[in-house]
């Protein structure tokens, strides 16, 4: 009975680490596109960037990939995130210029060159194999004190996200940032920097999807090849925005929420059919995430919490 529990209780963890892990994602996601319109298709490129530099610079020394300078891996998040909005910027640079799914397709092409670039290299992060030595924070306090911990760490960081995200939904970059969402050649003609905000909106962005890639590769501590497909780090990421509401940090979170618990609570109903089926489970259940996305656009046009005007605020 008591290993019985003990296994819930570890699976309700696995549960809510994950889910703080996609809300950082979908928050990266919803300023891009929900504060400023920007179609950006290569989430797996920039949560590549964090996981491997985390990876790269926390696990010990090894002759199979480069680095393994050993750091704290807390350390390691803010050059994660750094280095994902610093490949973002001339990512941006190029690309901004275009708009709707020519923009999409730019973000996407650059990612998986990312990706192959990761995966290949052997002396960069020892190509298929991945890294598999990454420390986690707390693991010295054991099991399940160690889980219970790092799932605190991930919501705090979470909930600093939101927090930040939502002060700059009210804050006039936020109200530039809408204007140029809803309107560009207005916002330009009243003297707003369009590329200037759309370029900032854009490293950010990326900043904090390298910051879900740090910690999924401290959570996991493994980062390879499988860990970076774009079905579980770009189509997931969109689906959970989409259904939750974007241009509300709010329904960014319940859309993590509520996706990865089906997502993950069908991998236990799939598991249990046939061996020859268990290979299929992962599209049947992209079929089912599919679908369950358009009966919530038939009945929710916007998301389950579509954008609100921000609240006033008086001087």
């Amino acid at each position: 009975m008591d290993q019985q529990f003990l296994g819930l209780f570890m699976y309700a963890l696995s549960l809510a680490t994950m889910f703080g892990i996609y809300g950082v994602l979908c928050l990266g996601l919803n300023l891009q596109w929900g504060f400023a319109g920007l179609f950006n298709a290569g989430i797996a490129g920039f949560f590549a960037v964090g996981a491997y530099s985390t990876a790269i610079l926390a696990s010990p020394d090894s002759p199979h990939y480069l680095g393994g300078f050993g750091w704290p891996p807390i350390l390691a998040i803010p050059v994660a995130m750094f280095l994902s909005g610093l490949i973002a910027w001339p990512i941006g640079r190029i690309c901004l210029g275009l708009k709707g799914d020519y923009l999409a397709m730019a973000t996407i092409g650059i990612s998986e060159i990312i990706r192959l670039v990761l995966k290949n290299e052997d002396w960069l992060a020892n190509g298929t194999m991945g890294i598999s030595t990454i420390p986690r924070p707390f693991e010295s306090l054991g099991q399940p004190w160690g889980n219970v911990a790092f799932l605190v760490f991930v919501l705090a960081v979470m909930l600093a996200v939101y927090v930040a995200l939502e002060r700059a939904w009210v804050s006039p970059w936020g109200r530039a940032m809408r204007a140029i969402r809803d309107n560009e050649l207005a916002a330009a003609a009243i003297g707003k920097d369009v590329v200037r905000f759309r370029l900032e909106a854009f490293v950010i962005g990326a900043a904090v999807m390298g910051l879900g890639g740090a910690l999924s590769a401290m959570y996991f501590k493994f980062i390879g090849a499988s860990a970076t497909e774009p079905l579980l780090t770009t189509f997931l990421v969109w689906v959970m925005l989409i259904i939750g509401g974007s241009g509300n940090n709010r329904g960014a979170l319940l859309g993590a929420g509520l996706v990865w618990l089906i997502w993950s609570g069908t991998e236990l109903l799939t598991n249990r059919l046939p061996a020859e089926w268990i290979t299929r489970s992962s599209y049947m259940r992209a079929l089912l995430i599919g679908v369950l996305l358009i009966v919530v656009l038939q009945r929710f046009a916007k998301g389950v919490l579509p954008e609100r005007p921000p609240r006033r605020i008086d001087r």
